[in-house]
């Protein structure tokens, strides 16, 4: 077998392989496959896509629901030395084409939800706004059933053309592409290399103590950067990881318990549901051995409540955004010490992770100085935006046009600008503050205002448009909207944004008025709108 250097982001895969060939890689509602015949499909799939007459693919779509398709198709295009794009079939067909066309997609890997989701698009439709035309979705497909794939070129899989190995890759080769909601009105592409994923894994490998005695969940969507921490973190210990469906959380703990599991990884929403379903009763999930929440603001009472439920487990609060490789903080909660620490009773979210260096940008927009993972560096209480520099950074998005805004040169240094407001304790620890622009977390979700303004004035009879958050019940915030032009219902509305943003996009509410208020400079006042959107309606409402 050819040797894969330890940088690949598949050879964590291969690592686990070596550890548990006989044992479950996953689980899921369709399914359970071992380490050894995953691997198996995965060389198969990968030499049918070098195959193609296509030709080797530099990015590959893998568009398809939890289970063997997607977990195959992720390695696969791993395996053949492409770059990974997750893609969730549920998304709007006009979003799925502008992620293909500007990830430079040439071969898809779909089950059949995925194909379904290919074969909703139009191919005689344009995308006007975005002038991507539908002839961007005539790729190869290669179906995870083996079928027909409807109006697409297949890619045939066949057992003269199976990999006896995975192909190597070099450290600064792309071993994925995320998309994260853009100001622009489009979703801006995340380049992520081998190398940044091995720093990354690397200093997990060293935080946890992960095995293949282990069972992961895997609560977020594959699209979602946190569901490379299951995966990855899993694989590389030759543990498990099984989907999380939505029936489980009627009653988490006994899902748990039949499982087994013992690592749980999901946004912080996630433990106000399980209290409304009674989940959080002392003791009630003691399989749980790492219990770890990223994606949105920690409050400290809900990491009290699953400490108490799941009481023999270490919680974590992590934070990071993709364009940082999935997390590059944490803090370790501490009943005794943590609440001490919070700010607006958020628990912090640590310190940078090593080899990196971070800076707080002033009001001002001047640099402070810039502090190292290793210790406390810089002035304890200052406040500001933070920035990050270090191996977990990408080089920049898809789009160059994207860049601008994002990067910081200091010092000799690109610097990448996360746009969230921290403070930083005496300890080198930080704390979250909220955002500084209008990019917001709903339920997980990094969701820019704009992107949601754009697509409600698109909508019939719309004229202009404005977005504010509001609490959200259980904690969180919720997406209320502020439209001018013709009343509409609700119910329409809605209707014509799921053509365009994802559920977890979507307004929870709509407010037609006639002019917006504005402030003293004579702009919208934002800060009035948010102010008059009201506290959230039973599950009645819109």
């Amino acid at each position: 077998m050819t040797e894969i250097p330890e940088h690949a982001l598949h050879a964590r895969f291969l690592r686990g392989l070596a550890a548990s060939p006989g044992r479950p890689a996953f689980r899921a509602d369709t399914g359970t496959m071992t380490y050894e015949a995953l691997h198996e499909q995965a060389l198969a799939w990968a030499g049918a896509l070098l195959a193609s007459p296509a030709g080797p693919p530099r990015a590959v779509g893998v568009l398809a629901e939890k289970g063997r398709t997607s977990y195959a198709g992720l390695l696969a295009a791993l395996y053949a030395g492409a770059a990974a794009v997750p893609l969730a079939p549920d998304f709007p067909v006009v979003r799925t084409r502008r992620m293909l066309a500007a990830a430079g997609v040439s071969a898809v890997i779909a089950d059949r939800a995925g194909l379904a989701a290919l074969e909703a698009a139009d191919p005689e439709a344009a995308d006007v706004r975005t002038g991507v035309e539908a002839a961007h979705l005539d790729v190869p497909v290669l179906t995870g059933d083996g079928g027909a794939a409807g109006r697409f070129p297949v890619v045939p899989v066949r057992a003269r053309d199976a990999l006896g190995a995975p192909r190597p890759v070099a450290p600064g080769d792309l071993a994925h592409m995320l998309f994260t909601s853009g100001s622009t009105g489009r979703p801006k592409g995340v380049p992520i290399t081998h190398a940044s994923t091995h720093h990354y894994f690397s200093l997990l490998d060293a935080r946890y103590d992960f095995g293949p005695e282990d069972v992961f969940s895997q609560t977020f969507g594959l699209n979602f950067d946190c569901a490379m921490f299951d995966l990855f973190c899993a694989w590389g210990a030759g543990a498990s990881v099984h989907t999380v469906p939505v029936r489980a959380y009627t009653d988490l703990p006994a899902f748990l318990a039949e499982r087994g599991t013992s690592v749980w990884f999901s946004t912080p929403s996630a433990i106000a549901l399980v209290r409304r379903m009674g989940g959080l009763a002392p003791a009630a999930m003691p399989s749980l051995r790492w219990s770890l929440f990223a994606g949105e603001a920690l409050r400290c009472a809900d990491a009290a409540d699953w400490q108490g439920a799941a009481s023999r487990s270490t919680v974590e609060n992590l934070y990071g955004p993709t364009e940082l490789t999935v997390t590059v903080t944490g803090h370790r909660w501490s009943p005794r010490l943590s609440p001490a620490l919070a700010v607006n009773g958020h628990v912090p979210i640590g310190r940078v992770h090593e080899g990196h260096d971070h800076l707080l940008l002033g009001p001002d927009g001047a640099p402070s100085e810039a502090a190292g993972a290793a210790g406390p560096a810089g002035v304890a209480g200052a406040e500001g935006e933070l920035c990050v520099t270090g191996p977990q950074m990408t080089a920049g998005y898809l789009d160059p046009a994207d860049d601008e805004g994002r990067f910081l040169r200091y010092e000799g240094r690109t610097w990448y600008r996360t746009g969230d407001r921290v403070r930083r304790l005496t300890d080198g620890e930080l704390v979250y503050l909220g955002r500084l622009d209008a990019q917001v977390q709903v339920q997980g979700w990094r969701v820019e205002l704009a992107e949601v303004d754009d697509a409600v004035r698109a909508c019939d009879g719309v004229e202009d448009a404005v977005t504010v958050t509001r609490p959200a019940g259980g904690g969180g915030l919720e997406l209320v909207v502020f439209y001018t032009g013709a009343p509409a219902s609700p119910v329409v509305l809605a209707g014509q944004l799921r053509r365009v943003l994802p559920e977890g996009m979507l307004p929870r509410a709509f407010r037609h008025v006639e002019s917006f208020p504005l402030n003293a400079n004579r702009k919208i006042d934002r800060s009035l709108l948010a102010a008059t959107a009201g506290t959230p309606r039973g599950p009645g409402g819109p």
